[in-house]
């Protein structure tokens, strides 16, 4: 079952999804994910209904309230880019800073607090590893963090020296958004990180592989990675 709710930020009302795991399954953590490119859609919901199934609070925030809110459509090309357009890492983070204080607020402290996201939501758990000190990280097809997006979205590759945070990554072989040249480039940054990191490579999978209701899923590809980010949530203290 799903819940919703709000927090406010310095810039307006962020709604946010919260699904509360059953308490004979509750192991005590939390995991915030972090959307992709079209808001806290009914995929995005599931994945958040299917940590919570896994014992997980789980607390989706909805960044696009800046924007006016909701979802838009796989094929909106323009409401993306209007919605992503209204990001900044600056604002990011301050919404990152306010879940985590929802959070809280049900005695889950940050050390057993992890976060995964997906396509822009990638993004965002390579800087909140970089930013942030939490339990794990782990990033589903994150572009921009080689190459930056804008100017309020720039190149993340320089917080790898600097990780707080342990981070996993996970990317399609074949996703003509993210060439290997850049996953390669990370990766090679990524040998100088404190903390533990990995990078998963799909072969023959494309961009948004775990998303069943977009062309591109691909389910063994899917399936391995569920299971690898289950592992790496371990790192999680109970």
């Amino acid at each position: 079952m799903l819940e919703h709710t709000e927090v406010t930020t310095a810039d307006g009302v962020m709604p946010v999804t919260v699904a509360v795991p059953e308490p004979a399954s509750a192991n005590g953590g939390a995991v915030i994910v972090i959307q992709e490119a079209f808001g806290v859609d009914a995929h995005i919901e599931e994945v958040t209904a299917r940590f919570a199934g896994e014992g997980w609070l789980a607390v989706a925030p909805h960044l696009f309230y800046r924007s006016g809110g909701g979802t838009i459509s796989y094929d909106d090309t323009e409401g993306m880019y209007r919605h992503l357009g209204a990001l900044s890492d600056a604002g990011t983070l301050d919404d990152i800073d306010a879940t985590l204080a929802l959070i809280a607020q049900r005695g889950i402290p940050a050390e057993r607090i992890a976060l995964v996201g997906f396509c822009l939501g990638g993004r965002v758990s390579f800087l909140v590893a970089g930013e942030r000190t939490l339990g794990a990280t782990v990033g589903f097809y994150g572009g921009g963090i080689v190459h930056g997006r804008s100017e309020t979205r720039p190149s993340l590759l320089g917080l790898a020296p600097a990780l707080k945070t342990p981070w996993l990554g996970i990317y399609g072989g074949d996703d003509p958004t993210i060439p290997a040249e850049e996953v390669d480039a990370l990766e090679a940054a990524l040998a100088a990180a404190p903390v533990e990191t990995l990078v998963v490579r799909y072969p023959g999978a494309g961009h948004a592989f775990l998303n069943d209701r977009k062309s591109g899923y691909a389910p063994d590809a899917s399936a391995d990675a569920w299971d690898r980010t289950l592992a790496w949530l371990s790192r999680v203290p109970a």
